[in-house]
């Protein structure tokens, strides 16, 4: 095991598809209590990233540590802080949200105490009132997506991974997720490492931001550093000057 014991620290990750490289050597570090975003266009290595640090793939060549933890040597024990919500997640449509919830509470929680503060916290996390009791085959996307979210928090990982974790919402429903994210970061001290395409979104939700693009980690920093850099009055304008080698 590492001696890092940040919740997050990759190392000259790559990942190989035959020929192709989707990673091409990436280093990136989520520091304790931080909502870290990896943002680029669809196909940039953002879920790739992700899915390995959630021990679903193997990397071809690097590592990321996890809480010091390797997920190529010791996935089990990185399955033992982490929750991780793909951006394509589905719910059971025939059962409640509620039931959802309890299901998953059942799986995860040690004692039946716990099981019931699990589902509170996921009841309370998804803002789905009385809805919550209705078979989820009956939400929208945005609902299911709101469940899905509550579902990842609320076993209280150490660190949550978030695939494009507003994917599908309206700009209402978006926000409240956001807000739900932090709300879950300030008052348990996790880390969160996310990833979208919606740049202005993350300049608001994240505390540091990586720019990737073609398996390559091409900034990093916070929002307004990253900006700053540029010369750019938002993260979109930072990413495409970065994309350009620096110009506008």
């Amino acid at each position: 095991m590492s001696s890092n014991n940040e919740p997050l620290v990759v190392q000259r990750l790559e990942k190989r598809f035959g020929q192709v490289y989707a990673l091409k050597g990436i280093n990136i570090e989520v520091r304790e209590s931080e909502i870290f975003g990896l943002i680029g266009p669809n196909g940039a290595g953002k879920t790739t990233t992700l899915r390995i640090v959630a021990t679903l793939l193997k990397p071809s060549s690097g590592d990321a540590l996890v809480y010091g933890y390797s997920v190529s040597r010791e996935p089990h024990r990185v399955r033992g802080l982490i929750s991780y919500l793909p951006e394509d997640a589905g719910v059971y449509k025939n059962i409640t949200g509620y039931d959802f919830l309890r299901f998953t509470a059942e799986i995860y929680a040690p004692s039946k105490r716990e099981a019931e503060e699990m589902i509170e916290l996921g009841a309370r996390l998804s803002g789905l009132g009385g809805r919550l009791y209705e078979p989820a085959g009956t939400y929208s996307r945005g609902m299911k997506r709101r469940l899905l979210l509550a579902r990842t928090l609320m076993i209280r990982p150490r660190l949550a991974i978030l695939d494009e974790p507003t994917s599908g919402l309206d700009v209402y429903h978006a926000v409240e997720v956001r807000e739900a994210i932090k709300r879950y970061v300030a008052e348990t001290g996790a880390a969160v490492l996310l990833s979208s395409h919606n740049m202005l979104e993350v300049e608001y939700l994240c505390d540091r931001v990586a720019f990737i693009s073609e398996g390559l980690i091409l900034d990093y920093g916070t929002p307004s550093e990253v900006k700053e850099k540029y010369g750019a009055s938002n993260l979109e304008e930072a990413f495409i000057a970065a994309v350009r080698g620096g110009k506008r």
